[in-house]
């Protein structure tokens, strides 16, 4: 873990070069806005490690799996989100020498991402081999207005020269993924122009025909006064390019504003890309950079209005509590039902795929909670419409019924290249099933299930009802080659957690099942029939439910992660020496697999998603067991023990588990960030404070808040929508209080006492000190 960014309330600020964090700030700093993406690349050449970014949302590529062996069911493609066209560059030369901050001293260096207004900044000093200095300053966004748009303003002066300064504003093709098969490129050339009004560049990609089309235009200024350009134009293999060149003297500040609209064949006609992209591009560049930078604070106001989470007296825990905020807010927008929540969002490459359970089980809270219903509907929609490919991924490995949905996915199909993760991690299904119950629950919207929710239920019942099997032996219903949570157990028989919330599935499907029959009748039978459902699934899944084999250690009072845990040699986490850890970047995965430690939440996960179904003396003995054997090597850990933490009044642990999620990436806790942000898990960050300190949950149609306040911390408030109205928390030291800003009536618990907020009404309470 390595701290070297300010400590700033709205802003990330890093305030000096060190090519050693390079890597990393380029995924900090990265830039979205729900359609496209950027790395925070320098615009200008540099020589150094940097891994270039340029992502389009939806646009993939299915590379082969590449294994010495094969398996039957195995994915045939391990899917890419692509590197594609590299938009922001702009070369820039002093008297024919290319500025580079990987051969020049770089001072006063600053590079800030202003999260309240969704933009990245830049400023620097750069001092040439032969001395000259030159004064850089820079400002950039993608548009969450105009989603195709992006816009650079960059400005150089000279400090203590006068010569020759040449912008060559470019749009490059040539890109490669970094974990592409033998260095295979993905794009082929469809076509370029280099024009002195705009230039443009066509891209497709070997497989799918993606097509992506950059169109780019520029206006040069010196002291706030536009040049005429004469641009020398420059056209090769997947690459197009303008160059211009001014005398500039000693102070004299000349600014290029760079403008582009990216546009895809998702959205348009193959024969209209270029067309769409200079409609967007003229509209961006009459209405100018300053007025698009306008729009786009306007946007972060409303964005912010919804999700913001204000904590007084901790600027360690606020800075990091609104980074993931951000950065999930310029991830996922909701607008396009067919894109969904990639575990690396716009940051890195790493994962592969375009959606992993991480949504289901971490993400639609944050949704449900900041944002209209429609849109953590339209993520299980989404799921909905991958049904069909669900069924077959559950044919390719044998069973004749049912669904099992991919690991990752881009289009239904399971496309991840990991035998033990692809065939066995299929706790998945039950995340699925589960945001079903959380979305239900939470917004009421029980018309969803007849609609939707109870053919995706019935499927991956059916899949659970095969995957099981009985035991003579133990006269149970057991799981045989499964892989939990804990990815650093493979290929393990009853995983608690995997038995669990398939019963779980089987026990939630027939209680929706039995609603629909006294609700909904006529779509009930309909439903039936269209299901073929049978009765005798029914009495199997009924049967399964009560005789399902859990794991159980009786003299420890606790759920055995799987069969033979206790076989191990139970070492605590902080008996290791520092140098150990990360476990998986010093160990063999033989040693991993043999020890006791634990990736992430197993047995836990499920005493979160079922909390209601156990005490706090089972959550208690649970957690004082298989916590301390945690080593948190999984983004998607610290957040789950820090909400279990709360609710056990374990409120040092929970502060130490929260701030950890909430700055995994800006502390580089797991030394991966330069692989891009783990964007998922800053869903969980959230949980962590409404789930958590805040101890949010619905229960009986009701709202509850059963709130502490960490130590480090004087109060907080959040907003979170709650069946149709808006309703603003805040906790103090010694009150609770709940303000409705809508006209819809809220029904709220605060600890054991129900209230109801009318209308722009208030209701206050006294703030419990020990929540037990």
């Amino acid at each position: 873990m390595r701290q070297y960014l300010k400590m700033d309330e709205w802003s990330i600020i890093e305030e000096s070069f060190d090519p050693s964090t390079h890597e990393i700030s380029e995924s900090i700093f990265s830039i979205g806005n729900g359609y496209m993406g950027q790395r925070a690349n320098f615009e200008e050449k540099y020589s150094g490690a940097s891994l270039q970014g340029s992502y389009m949302a939806g646009v993939y590529y299915p590379d082969k799996t590449r294994v010495g062996w094969w398996k039957n069911g195995y994915p045939e493609y391990f899917a890419k989100v692509l590197n594609s066209t590299n938009w922001i560059g702009i070369h820039v030369l002093l008297d024919g020498v290319a500025l580079d901050l990987a051969q020049c001293e770089v001072k006063e260096f600053v590079r800030e991402l202003n999260m309240k207004e969704g933009y990245l900044s830049r400023r620097f000093t750069a001092v040439m081999e032969d001395g000259k200095e030159l004064r850089v300053e820079t400002v950039r966004f993608v548009s969450m207005k105009r989603h195709e748009i992006g816009a650079i303003r960059y400005a150089v002066t000279p400090l203590n020269f006068s010569g020759m300064i040449t912008f060559v504003p470019y749009l490059d093709g040539d890109v490669k993924n970094k974990d592409s098969n033998y260095e295979e490129k993905f794009w082929l050339e469809v076509e370029k122009n280099a024009g002195p009004e705009r230039s443009y560049l066509t891209l497709k990609t070997k497989k799918l025909d993606f097509h992506v089309t950059s169109v780019m235009s520029f206006d040069v200024t010196k002291n706030g006064t536009a040049l005429e350009l004469q641009p020398v134009l420059v056209e090769n293999e997947k690459y197009v390019s303008s160059e211009v060149s001014f005398e500039t003297a000693k102070d004299e500040t000349l600014t290029l504003y760079k403008y582009v609209a990216n546009v895809t064949s998702r959205d348009h006609g193959l024969g209209q890309l270029v067309e769409a992209g200079t409609a967007a591009l003229s509209a961006a560049k009459s209405a100018g950079f300053d007025v698009l930078l306008q729009e786009q604070a306007d946007v972060w106001v409303e964005k912010w209005k919804g999700s913001d989470i204000i904590i007084e007296g901790d600027v360690s825990a606020q800075q990091g509590i609104r980074f993931n905020i951000f950065q999930l807010n310029q991830t996922y927008t909701g607008e396009d039902d067919r894109l969904n929540i990639g575990p690396k969002g716009f940051t890195g490459e790493k994962y592969g795929g375009s959606t992993y359970w991480d949504t289901e089980a971490y993400c639609v809270p944050f949704y449900l909670s900041t944002a209209d219903s429609s849109i953590a509907r339209n993520l299980l929609i989404y799921r909905y419409k991958h049904l069909e490919k669900a069924k077959e991924n559950a044919r390719k490995l044998g069973f004749t019924k049912g669904a099992l949905y991919p690991m990752v996915t881009m289009n239904g199909e399971e496309c991840h290249n990991e035998w033990e993760i692809t065939f066995e991690e299929i706790h998945r299904n039950g995340a699925i099933a589960y945001a079903i119950y959380n979305y239900v629950n939470y917004t009421g919207d029980k018309a969803y299930l007849g609609q939707y929710g109870l053919e995706v239920l019935a499927e991956i019942s059916r899949f659970w009802e095969e995957r099981v099997n009985f035991s003579k032996d133990k006269g149970k219903y057991v799981m045989l080659g499964v892989t939990g949570p804990n990815e650093y157990e493979n290929n393990v028989n009853n995983n608690w957690y995997t038995n669990r919330i398939a019963v779980w599935t089987l026990e939630y499907t027939l209680e929706v099942l039995e609603e629909l029959s006294k609700h909904e009748p006529a779509r009930y039978k309909e439903l039936v029939e269209k299901l073929g459902l049978r009765e005798e699934e029914t009495s199997k899944w009924k049967d399964i439910i009560s005789n399902m084999y859990y794991p159980l250690d009786n003299e420890r009072g606790v759920f055995l992660q799987q069969d033979g845990f206790l076989d191990k040699e139970l070492v605590p986490v902080k008996e290791l020496a520092p140098e150990h850890l990360p476990l998986n970047q010093n160990w063999s995965w033989d040693r991993i697999l043999r020890s006791c430690y634990i990736k992430q939440a197993d047995v836990l996960q499920g005493l979160y998603f079922l909390g209601d179904r156990y005490d706090l003396e089972t959550k208690k003995r649970n957690f004082d067991f298989y916590e301390p054997l945690t080593v948190h090597e999984s983004s998607l850990s610290p957040c789950v023990h820090s909400i279990l933490a709360c609710e056990l009044g374990y409120q040092e642990k929970a502060y130490e588990m929260y701030l950890r999620t909430a700055r995994l990436d800006l502390d580089n806790y797991n030394n991966d960030t330069e692989d891009g942000c783990h964007t998922t898990s800053m869903a969980g960050t959230w949980m962590a404070v409404i789930q958590g300190f805040a101890g949010l949950r619905v229960h009986n149609n009701e709202l509850v808040l059963r709130p502490f306040i960490p130590s480090h911390w004087k109060s907080f408030s959040f907003n979170v929508m709650f069946r149709g109205a808006t309703l603003k928390v805040s906790v103090g030291e010694n009150s609770i209080t709940v303000t409705n800003e809508t006209d819809i009536p809220a029904a709220v618990r605060i600890y054991d006492e129900s209230y109801t907020v009318d209308g722009h009404g208030k209701v206050a309470a006294e703030r419990s000190q020990v929540v037990l």
